[in-house]
């Protein structure tokens, strides 16, 4: 019995430009995409869990923890499954640098009108 998707001779599965060995580098890289991103998961989500809120300075640095890590997500992200990570350094900085400063400039605001809306001494209470 023949298999319907490789009756045409047009189709992807043929056209395929890869060896075996190319085909288990990228899904070895797939697998390490996939790790990486479960365990900074894990481990926010397990800090979401094990801390409680009621501690102010541990409480704090918790919410910078997660800044981070979903930051290091993000451009993780960015530079595994857009392939800009296969790109020059040139073009892969023109995007992923503008992102930061951008994402910066957002703490910058968020933490100005917080102190001038709440003051110093209630802005990490």
């Amino acid at each position: 019995m023949e298999r319907d998707d490789l009756i045409v001779n047009d189709s992807y599965a043929l056209n395929a430009h890869h060896s075996e060995e190319e085909g288990v580098a990228i899904r070895k890289k797939i697998y390490l995409v996939t790790v990486i991103l479960s365990v900074i998961t894990a481990i926010e989500v397990g800090m979401g869990v094990m801390f409680k809120r009621s501690e102010a300075f541990t409480w704090t640095a918790i919410k910078w923890t997660f800044i981070v890590l979903t930051l290091f997500k993000a451009g993780y992200i960015v530079m595994s499954f857009m392939h800009l990570g296969d790109e020059r350094k040139n073009l892969r900085n023109a995007v992923i640098i503008p992102y930061f400063v951008f994402i910066l400039y957002l703490i910058f605001i968020a933490i100005t009108e917080g102190l001038a809306h709440y003051g110093m001494d209630q802005m990490f209470h």
